[in-house]
């Protein structure tokens, strides 16, 4: 049963629940009881050797989680006798064998429950007369992992929040990013260590700071296994919202994975990973959320630890906390001499150039690009998440540069590649296809410049998609211009006392500023921008600010040339005598 299949299966058990419950409340019931469902199927064959286990090692008065966990073969277990098709011999005591079904799961699986306040749940289908109803329907469908694979379940779960976001009017592109996406990111995260990730038995650290569902770290350790099943990727993760938290964590369980590095939380807040570096990172962090919630005590690490904390470059404006997890990344990376760190960031178009020279956003920019950590901005076709249909862009960063990358940054438009979706998903109309993401890896691993091998529709021949700047090229001075002040005869005022005196005082209606690339020796820039315009004025020095942004269109835009007027009035004439004719003929 394919994952669309299946979902609109479960999701027919919202035609139990119409009526007792609204329709943004269906996720609630739905979501949790896939899971137990899918936990249920997973245990069913290691059931019986686990609760002999069990019984065992009670008789002997032992810890037996151990043991447990090694007839179940998975990082759970459930020691109650009853499972989902026994609960369905017994309808009048469902709520109660229920109950004591859930409680007989691991520490870690009872947790998940929790955070979906499932008991609540269960007492209201209970005095609603639905308990047994929708218990027996989730019994009678099949999630064994050789009927429905982790990446199937992955997509279901997906598919179903979703569902569930859109009906409730939520974002749902705060809980999952498109797949396609993540394995572009992932694509590009792992290209350059390819020989590396190939050796028999090597293990790697990946972690996500905005976790949602998982996806991100379930593609990354699709894409290992494929690749090399020899390797083996630890997962970490933190993620805010309760729901998608707990089926993080059920996914990782299943996978094997140690579920005590997925931690629920706000990354910005309270770091659940502190002290910790990883090898690889991915996020997808909400697109200008503010962060005014959180703004005490991310401002308070900021002020006490400086650099020695995660925000010491800068702090953007408190509208949009999408470049604080940028910062956070980047204080997750693994020293350059233990190995260093890559990681792929999704950002909108503001964290390019929002915030002048000075401001917490062009610091952040100047951090990143002045230590040589911007490898590539990739910037993605409109339309291609659920939420929203603005532009956006991928990042990938890292300390451990090749030689040939080093103080370069690769800005790649594939804003023209993309394919209609058949039916669209929100906001998302557009999806890249295995040829798209091919073609935007090979242009990242080339590191070369590149013009569009033909005019698409709307594209000018030639245009390019691959371009390559110094990190230089993206910073600026911003210098202060002063012209003097003069009296009612037009005469200059000094200064009568002070370090200034005798000099000519500034007038502040007068004042300007212009932006000099830092490439450029700036009273060069002077005496040709200003000076022949304003030949009194002069630089104050005291006021220069060295700023960072990276306009990341206008390094694509190619001047496309008005066609001939001649042209253009021969269609205006046909046009007008068109309608000259039309007339004429209404008028017969």
């Amino acid at each position: 049963m394919n994952q669309q299949a299946l979902s609109s299966f479960i999701w027919s058990v919202a035609d139990l629940l119409r009526g007792d419950y609204k329709q943004s409340e269906y996720g609630k019931v739905i979501l949790p009881f896939t899971v137990l469902r899918r936990l249920d199927c997973v245990l069913e064959a290691t059931k019986p050797a686990v609760l002999a286990e069990y019984a065992k090692q009670q008789q002997a008065g032992i810890n037996p989680e151990p043991y447990l966990l090694r007839k179940s073969k998975q990082g759970f277990y459930n020691t109650s006798p009853l499972d989902m098709k026994k609960l369905m011999g017994d309808q009048d005591h469902i709520r109660e064998n229920l109950y004591s079904y859930i409680g007989e799961f691991a520490p870690a699986v009872r947790d998940i429950f929790e955070r979906f306040e499932f008991h609540i749940q269960i007492d209201r289908l209970a005095r609603a007369g639905l308990l047994y109803q929708v218990t027996e329907k989730f019994t009678n469908i099949d999630l064994h992992p050789e009927a429905v694979s982790n990446g199937q379940m992955g997509l279901v779960f997906e598919e179903l929040i979703r569902k569930f976001a859109e009906i409730s009017n939520e974002t749902a592109g705060e809980h999952f990013t498109p797949r396609e996406v993540i394995r572009l990111m992932v694509n590009l995260l792992f290209i350059e260590d390819d020989e590396v990730l190939s050796k028999p038995g090597v293990v790697r650290t990946i972690y996500d700071p905005t976790a949602g569902t998982g996806g991100m770290l379930s593609i990354a350790g699709e894409y290992l296994e494929e690749h090399n099943p020899g390797a083996r990727l630890t997962m970490h993760g933190q993620e805010l919202n309760d729901e998608s938290y707990a089926i993080c964590k059920a996914d990782m369980l299943i996978k094997g994975q140690d579920v005590a590095n997925i931690i629920p939380g706000n990354t910005l807040s309270e770091d659940g990973h502190p002290h910790t570096k990883f090898d690889y990172m991915l996020s997808n962090p909400p697109f200008g959320v503010e962060w005014k919630k959180v703004e005490k005590e991310v401002r308070k690490e900021h002020d006490q630890q400086g650099f020695n904390g995660r925000f010491g470059p800068g702090l953007p404006r408190v509208s949009d906390g999408s470049m604080l997890f940028l910062l956070h990344l980047v204080s997750k990376m693994r020293p350059a001499k233990d190995g260093g760190s890559r990681f792929g960031i999704v950002l909108n178009g503001s964290p390019l150039f929002t915030g002048g020279a000075g401001s917490g956003e062009s610091e952040i920019r100047r951090y990143v690009l002045e230590n040589d950590l911007v490898e590539a901005i990739i910037g993605l076709p409109t339309d291609m998440f659920y939420n929203t249909g603005i532009s956006t862009y991928v990042w990938i960063l890292s300390n451990r540069k090749p030689e040939h990358r080093k103080g370069k940054v690769q800005l790649i438009d594939a804003s023209s590649f993309w394919q209609k979706m058949r039916k669209s998903l929100g906001s998302k109309r557009k999806e890249l296809t295995d040829e798209h993401i091919a073609e935007i890896t090979r242009l990242f691993g080339d590191f070369e410049e590149a013009p569009l091998p033909q005019a698409g529709e709307g594209l000018g021949r030639g245009k390019p998609i691959s371009r390559i700047f110094n990190n230089a090229d993206f910073g600026y001075r911003t210098i202060t211009v002063e012209r003097p002040l003069k009296d009612a005869q037009g005469k200059v005022v000094l200064n009568e006392k002070g370090k200034l005196k005798g000099k000519p005082q500034t007038d502040t209606n007068l004042r300007d500023t212009e932006n000099v690339p830092l490439n450029e020796d700036v009273e060069s820039y002077f005496k040709r921008e200003v000076l022949p315009h304003a030949p009194d004025a002069w630089i104050d020095h005291d006021k220069t600010k060295v700023g960072y942004e990276i306009p990341f269109n206008r390094h694509f835009y190619v001047f496309e040339p008005p066609r001939p007027l001649a042209e253009i009035d021969a269609e205006l004439k046909q046009c007008t005598d068109r309608i000259l004719n039309m007339i004429a003929g209404l008028s017969a």
